[in-house]
């Protein structure tokens, strides 16, 4: 008899689960500093600046639907102003070109030395020269006289010199009414605002113009973020500085020419000291 042929039972496949795919995780993207002035932070930046983010400083804490990506107007007395300067100012990481007719301000004072004494930094400062007799002119003078701040990348002239900032007058000598910067060319900001409590609006009670003291003028201050305004307004800042650096040069020019005649000019013959009585020798008669 015939053995029975073998039967192999057929099973089904058992479903092999595939090789896990290693997930990649985005980057997260760290939180933008909400901190006014942020000078003190390295990390801190103008690369991420957006318009919205001067939101928190205006009356109604938030801008319209409609409002621009590009530009946006802040009044002085209704928006806080001065925290919106040391917002963008303090962020400097790159450059700042910066023409400002009054110049009063303690604390954006203080913001520039720590920018002008970063060598990573190149900053070109344009003061009118009508205006340039104030305490805070005289510091920016004198940190150059202490720490030669051409060798910080930061350019200025004053009367005699040509160094770091520049203080001078226009192409045809009139006042350099400029009150404008361009930040790491990012950021733009100009208007009537001189800096000075007055000129800013002083904020007496906190996040709120009024109480007592409040004082304000009718100034307007606008922040731009539009690249071909940015790119004209750079060039017209460099423009301004560089005739206030000519004009510093002639000054000291004529300076040294004058010393230089006056060491070279022999005594006049009406100046030469008369000799002692006692040393004059008399003819006998």
């Amino acid at each position: 008899m015939a053995p029975a042929p073998l039967v192999v039972p057929v099973t089904a496949a058992m479903p092999v689960a595939p090789a896990p795919v290693a997930q990649e995780t985005a980057p997260t993207t760290p939180p933008k500093s909400t901190v006014i002035n942020a000078i003190d932070l390295p990390s801190v930046s103008l690369q991420r600046f957006d318009l919205l983010d001067l939101q928190p400083y205006t009356q109604e804490r938030v801008f319209a639907t409609t409002a621009s990506r590009d530009f946006h107007l802040f009044y002085v007395g209704r928006d806080d102003v001065h925290n919106i300067l040391k917002h963008v100012l303090s962020r400097v990481s790159i450059s700042l070109y910066l023409n400002m007719f009054g110049f009063d301000d303690e604390e954006l004072n203080d913001i520039l030395m720590k920018i002008a004494l970063d060598a990573s930094i190149t900053m070109l400062v344009t003061l009118d020269k009508s205006q340039a007799n104030g305490p805070h002119e005289k510091a920016l003078l004198d940190a150059d006289r202490q720490h030669n701040l051409a060798l910080f990348n930061t350019h200025f002239v004053t009367k005699t010199h040509v160094q770091e900032f520049s203080i001078g007058q226009s192409a045809t000598h009139q006042i350099s009414h400029t009150k404008g910067f361009v930040a790491d060319g990012r950021v733009a900001g100009e208007g009537s605002t001189n800096w000075s409590a007055s000129g800013e609006g002083t904020f007496v009670v906190k996040d709120f113009p009024g109480g007592a003291g409040f004082k304000a003028q009718n100034n307007t201050q606008s922040i731009i973020t539009d690249p071909d305004t940015i790119s004209r307004f750079s060039a017209e800042l460099v423009a301004e500085h560089m005739v206030a650096q000519k004009q510093a040069a002639a000054v000291k020019a004529v300076a040294n020419t004058a010393l230089r005649a006056k060491v070279a000019r022999p005594p006049s013959a009406a100046h030469v000291a008369e000799p002692h009585p006692g040393l004059v020798h008399h003819r006998p008669h």
